[in-house]
């Protein structure tokens, strides 16, 4: 039709799907000038192509759909100007967010570079000076099986989603060296996510800075009872005194692979020399 355009034209000079144009003339945010009563064809005129633009401009730069629409029913420039410095605010949020997010993952990846090497070494037994850190944690129910640790895991997780915490995307577990001396070495007690310094909630526990034992399992779980006793061999070997519960820290678990078998857990106590005790246990 003379000077206008139809919605196949649109949709080729504007990028954007047939499908799309369709929606939004559903929706009330972009109608066609004019609808041929015979076939239901649209057409639009060439201002509105303008229009258009303004739309995709806006929801390129974040706005819902539900904003445009009532941004353009009457907008100015005096509108628009609050319209888009309100929207500069939430652009900041999320360059914030991101950034966050990219250095929690920066940090799952530093972990499992690391343990990657110390597999490739032999996966001996070390001694490491650890920062202090703070994790969100949940207690296990009795028996204190995989079942269990498994909810209490999960609950961990929408503790944090649901309260938009600042975790770092890994999981982990302690189990009492009491359960660990008596050979009873997957009952966890308490199920952990490291996390950022918070106060949104009350169950944030600080592991203090210290030194520790440490050695990293290769394998599923239930084979982890071979790497508690590399490690408590390695800690009377060289005369240390275990001061903590285990704390176990999943690297490379069900989040990064399939495959039990290149599951890595860094296991981890809070150790002394023995002629340094009197430390407080973490």
């Amino acid at each position: 039709m003379k000077d206008l355009f139809s919605i196949g034209e649109v949709s080729r000079y504007q990028k954007i799907s047939k499908q799309t144009l369709i929606f939004y003339d559903k929706v009330g945010l972009f109608r066609p000038a004019y609808v041929d009563p015979n076939n239901g064809y649209r057409y639009y005129s060439a201002s509105q192509i303008d229009y258009l633009d303004t739309i995709l401009i806006m929801k390129k730069i974040g706005f819902s759909l539900k904003e445009i629409k009532e941004h353009m029913e009457h907008y100015n420039i005096d509108s628009s100007l609050i319209a888009f410095r309100k929207q500069i605010a939430a652009i900041d949020r999320q360059i914030q967010e991101l950034r966050l997010i990219r250095s929690r993952v920066l940090h799952r990846c530093e972990q499992m570079e690391a343990s990657k090497n110390e597999r490739e070494n032999g996966g001996a037994a070390f001694v490491e000076e650890v920062e202090a850190q703070y994790i969100l944690f949940r207690e296990v129910k009795a028996p204190y099986t995989l079942k269990e640790i498994s909810i209490s895991t999960k609950q961990c997780f929408a503790d944090a989603f649901q309260e938009q915490l600042p975790i770092f995307f890994q999981s982990g577990v302690m189990v009492p060296l009491r359960h660990i001396r008596e050979g009873r070495f997957t009952e966890a007690v308490t199920a952990f996510l490291p996390i950022e310094k918070t106060d949104k909630v009350p169950n944030i526990r600080r592991l203090p800075a210290g030194t520790c034992a440490a050695v990293y399992h290769v394998g599923d779980y239930l084979s982890i009872g071979r790497s508690y006793q590399k490690l408590l061999d390695f800690c009377e070997a060289n005369s240390l005194n275990i001061l903590s519960d285990s704390y176990e820290f999943c690297i490379n678990d069900y989040l990064t692979s399939h495959d039990e078998n290149e599951y890595i857990t860094k296991i981890v106590f809070y150790v002394e020399e023995r002629e340094k005790q009197g430390k407080p246990r973490p």
